[in-house]
């Protein structure tokens, strides 16, 4: 990849991978890409803390995905810990588009309730699935006092949108930018003090295009992304970098000597 800072992927599930695993590592390492691996649930941020000791470029995440909420509604007791240990929490959120059953719906807001209420308590970013419960959500992240939060692939109305972005959370924009005219007028409106990238791998390219995806496809979401504001791959490379290193400053749950420093091992500005 052109430019000198380190790469940022804000939002993929390594733990997800299969056979591609060593080589989806292998290519984090060249980049070097510094990839946050979200969790879907206990057994998934267990791999993803495996994962982790194999490849230093990767951040493990706990959180359980809305998907798997149910799961855990009633055993709340058992996230406690798990949460304690991650130094972010994510996947977490709400979904009422992919999820048609709204018998479900409770399960997942006690979940989201539980996790944003650790958020608050030990000031940890959160890193948000927010599909289809755009505006509930936005009320949720008011009502604790939010102040740190990675939207992730956000593909909501535009009002609730600008409010999140008047909130000054970030915005992971990803694969989906290459072929949706909705996603790119989005990524359009970002600012970019609050961009990052993402590529949701190895589940985005493949809901896309049936090819499983791989860390490279970043390259591709930072043309894309250089296309629509108008500069280069090198601004937008270096501008994310940046914004991720605002977003963990001074958090006490990312040693700046472990985490910090190898994001800004080029000097990004």
């Amino acid at each position: 990849m052109t430019g000198d800072a380190v790469l940022i992927d804000a939002h993929a599930h390594l733990d997800r991978y299969q056979e591609h695993l060593e080589a989806a590592l292998e290519e984090i390492r060249q980049g070097p890409i510094f990839t946050i691996s979200n969790s879907m649930d206990i057994p998934s941020y267990q791999h993803n803390l495996e994962i982790a000791e194999r490849c230093e470029w990767v951040l493990p995440t706990f959180g359980v995905h809305p998907w798997n909420a149910p799961e855990y509604a009633e055993r709340l007791e058992e996230l406690g810990p798990w949460i304690e240990r991650s130094p972010m929490l994510g996947e977490i959120g709400l979904d009422f588009h992919w999820v048609e059953d709204t018998a479900l719906y409770p399960a997942q807001r006690r979940v989201l309730r539980f996790f944003l209420e650790a958020a608050q308590q030990q000031n940890k970013i959160i890193n948000l699935h927010t599909k289809g419960a755009e505006a509930e959500i936005l009320a949720w992240l008011d009502r604790y006092h939010i102040q740190r939060a990675i939207v992730h692939w956000y593909s909501g109305p535009l009002d609730i949108f600008h409010e999140l972005i008047g909130r000054g959370f970030f915005f992971t924009v990803g694969v989906e930018v290459g072929y949706s005219d909705h996603i790119q007028a989005l990524a359009r409106e970002v600012p970019l003090s609050q961009l990052l990238t993402e590529t949701d791998n190895p589940g985005g390219m493949k809901w896309l295009t049936g090819e499983i995806g791989m860390p490279h496809h970043l390259e591709d979401v930072i043309q894309a992304l250089a296309r629509l504001k108008d500069t280069t791959p090198e601004v937008i490379q270096k501008q994310v970098s940046h914004n991720f290193l605002r977003l963990v400053e001074d958090d006490a749950w990312l040693p700046r000597k472990k985490y910090h420093n190898r994001v800004d091992i080029q000097g990004s500005q």
